[in-house]
């Protein structure tokens, strides 16, 4: 078992590292570095250049004996970027990483975002990477991406040789001007080897300087032959999503609002699974009390071709919100994970109490939830990354006969009087707080 997390995250982008941790049979849990940046790269590798990573991803081939993983390299500086990608043969404990060719880019008018690597479940050597590349008018940061001309198309590099060289990248969904994808995710069917890339696909009317929100919709490509050739967008539902703000104090929450999980079943039925708001408008200025507050699933059982839903698999009656859903397949099981704020008290500002759930679902019948986390924790101790920040995603994977749960959570437990509760510290804060380890990542095994 391997999960991957940004170690010492800056709250402008990315962080010191990708941290590794891998279970190991006999010593239990170890800690490495994936290197990817020069945090963890010797001086020689052509990796070294970059400052910081962000957005890991893993999996494993289909016998488990190579383990695949993507990140972002970039600089703070000068915006150099790219999508490195590799894999480990001895269960996560080291690890090459190259650039995929055609993810490299020296200018801040091209800047790659939110990778995904998926390991293909017919062939140990094969996986796929893809992401996004935003492309803009000029290199100016300013300029850059509420400019009136760019886009932002989905790039696919596959690997047939456990991971050490990828195909030069390719676009596999082209946008138009002022569109673009975010969030591509891909999985495999293990009955035939066809390949489905999952996105938020963002078109016209994507008018936000205007005062309305852009338009999301959640859609995905397909590949019959292995990645060379591709479908076009099939739109399947949009997404409706506000993202959360504390219901008392109307501060931000980073949140996966615009993300979209993925898994595939064993018979080839796809399941997405996403957060959305029943008070979602197109103009912007709503107000604060609006945010993400169920958790909806889509299905199809034939190849894409038709959808079910979306039906709503996790709504508090008190409306209070839910976010960041992350989905798993085991057999006739389905998981679904989320974090929500159900115990947060009227006019309760001074903390946010926050719990991470699983809602499964067994030969199709009714979800029964589980709580994972043991006490409500206090999600405004967490870092601030354009929001109070646990993470776009979090990790759900099967195992044995139930799951396994990756994520991430405050240091900071009802009833919030310990050492790491409060404002988050950093380089630079003044004054200075106590809270110098704010977040940790945890595992849960969910029966």
């Amino acid at each position: 078992m391997i999960g991957m997390f940004h170690q010492d995250r800056w709250s402008n982008g990315g962080g010191h590292g990708i941290g590794v941790v891998h279970l190991d049979q006999v010593k239990g849990w170890q800690q490495t570095t994936l290197g990817s940046d020069m945090c963890d790269t010797p001086a020689t590798s052509p990796l070294h250049i970059y400052q910081r990573s962000s957005d890991p991803w893993v999996s494993f081939s289909k016998d488990g004996d190579i383990a695949y993983a993507s990140a972002l390299s970039f600089n703070n500086t000068n915006n150099f970027n790219a999508v490195v990608a590799g894999s480990s043969t001895d269960g996560g404990a080291n690890w090459t990483m190259t650039a995929i060719p055609g993810s490299v880019f020296t200018q801040t008018n091209q800047s790659t975002d939110k990778n995904a690597t998926t390991a293909d479940p017919i062939h140990n050597t094969w996986a796929y990477t893809v992401w996004d590349t935003l492309l803009g008018p000029t290199d100016q940061p300013d300029d850059n991406p509420h400019a009136q001309a760019y886009t932002g198309p989905a790039y696919f590099s596959k690997t047939t040789d456990g991971g050490q060289t990828w195909g030069q990248a390719k676009i596999i969904i082209n946008t138009a001007n002022r569109q673009q994808t975010i969030g591509n995710i891909i999985v495999v069917d293990p009955t035939n080897g066809d390949l489905y890339d999952f996105t938020d696909l963002i078109v016209s009317p994507n008018t936000p300087f205007q005062g309305t929100r852009s338009n999301a919709q959640l859609a995905f490509v397909k590949s019959t032959d292995g990645g060379s050739t591709w479908t076009q967008p099939q739109i399947i539902a949009p997404f409706n999503s506000l993202g959360v703000r504390d219901p008392n104090t109307g501060e931000l929450l980073r949140v996966g609002d615009g993300l979209e999980e993925v898994a595939i079943g064993g018979d080839g039925k796809l399941y997405v699974v996403w957060e959305s708001s029943t008070r979602y408008q197109k103009q912007l200025k709503q107000s604060r009390g609006a945010w993400d507050d169920e958790i909806l699933l889509t299905t199809s059982s034939n190849g894409g071709t038709t959808w079910s839903g979306p039906t709503v698999v996790r709504h508090l009656d008190s409306g209070l919100p839910t976010y960041t859903p992350t989905v798993a397949v085991n057999g006739t099981r389905v998981a679904i994970t989320y974090y929500d704020n159900r115990f947060l008290q009227p006019g309760q500002t001074d903390v946010l109490p926050t719990d991470y759930w699983a809602s499964i679902s067994t030969d199709g019948g009714p979800w029964v939830e589980q709580r994972i986390t043991a006490k409500s924790f206090d999600q405004r101790s967490a870092p601030v990354a354009r929001g109070f920040f646990l993470g776009d995603y979090e990790g759900l994977q099967p195992s044995g006969s139930g799951f396994e749960a990756m994520f991430v959570k405050t240091n900071c437990d009802e009833p919030y009087t310990g050492t790491f509760c409060g404002d988050a510290n950093y380089t630079g804060r003044v004054p200075q707080t106590l809270n110098t380890n704010p977040t940790d990542v945890f595992v849960a095994t969910l029966a």
